[in-house]
């Protein structure tokens, strides 16, 4: 696993968000100066609690923010290498670049096979090759194969989840952007689903950036992790390391502190946040 993880340090960057501004209604400044960089087959986890930017940052990453009024105003965002601000959403998954969005989007009135053959609406393969990934998606998905003429709306909260990214697979992602796949699911649940994006990650290749507020299960399965408060960078490194920080144990994994704080409340951290000086 530390073999891994330094492999995955060293890999070429797959997508690189550099010193992002953005800004909603042309008024309301959310992020400010976000900057992470996620390797060619790694998993990063973005985390923080509601509200801190997480789900912005995914949006903009895959030009999302244009249906909610917002905008980059300044930086800019590379995946393999090119910039992508421009971009349509269909034309980034075409790239190879697809959001799962938080809360489990589904179409309900279709069936759980419709949903995961929509995912396959950029591609321009025959039938064959389609069906086969249907197959791939249904093996990492067993439950999903088993429910697949089951409408979506009436499935559960872990299978809608599982179609959800299913629905994404069946795009053939190199990278999967992970908003809150945690939400509102039993932990047996929540385990399994980040067994098998682990096992996605590891036998097809494809880039995880996952935005959660789970901070315990989420720097299990990262080799990297960014904490955003408020619209910033405040702290990132290694999973590993970030699970044995004492402040992010004490903010994040409610172990020793007295209740939830802010790090930008502690003086000893503000000493150290690249941002001031």
């Amino acid at each position: 696993m530390a073999d891994a993880a330094i492999a995955t340090e060293t890999a070429e960057p797959l997508l690189e968000v550099n010193n992002i501004e953005v800004i909603y209604n042309h008024v309301i400044l959310v992020l400010k100066g976000v900057s992470l960089s996620v390797p060619r087959g790694g998993i990063v986890a973005l985390l923080g609690a509601n509200g801190a930017g997480k789900t912005t940052t995914l949006k903009a990453i895959s030009n999302l923010l244009h249906a909610e009024r917002g905008e980059v105003t300044k930086g800019n965002i590379q995946f393999e290498g090119d910039r992508v601000e421009s971009l349509s959403p269909n034309e980034l998954v075409r790239r190879g670049c697809i959001q799962v969005m938080e809360g489990r989007h589904c179409f309900g009135h279709l069936t759980v096979e419709e949903n995961l053959l929509t995912g396959a609406f950029t591609r321009r393969e025959g039938g064959a090759a389609i069906k086969d990934d249907l197959e791939l998606v249904y093996s990492y998905f067993p439950r999903l194969k088993e429910r697949r003429n089951s409408q979506a709306g009436y499935t559960s909260g872990g299978e809608q989840q599982m179609t959800a990214i299913g629905r994404a697979l069946m795009s053939k992602p190199k990278m999967i952007l992970l908003d809150e796949p945690s939400m509102g699911l039993a932990p047996q649940l929540v385990e399994e689903i980040f067994e098998i994006v682990k096992q996605l990650n590891e036998e097809q290749g494809v880039s995880i950036l996952l935005a959660e507020q789970n901070t315990n299960i989420a720097l299990r399965y990262a080799q990297h992790g960014y904490i955003l408060e408020s619209g910033r960078v405040v702290l990132d490194g290694e999973g590993k390391a970030l699970r044995e920080n004492e402040d992010v144990k004490e903010f994040y994994l409610g172990v020793g502190g007295e209740g939830r704080r802010s790090f930008r409340n502690v003086k000893h951290y503000k000493r150290r946040k690249r941002w001031l000086s």
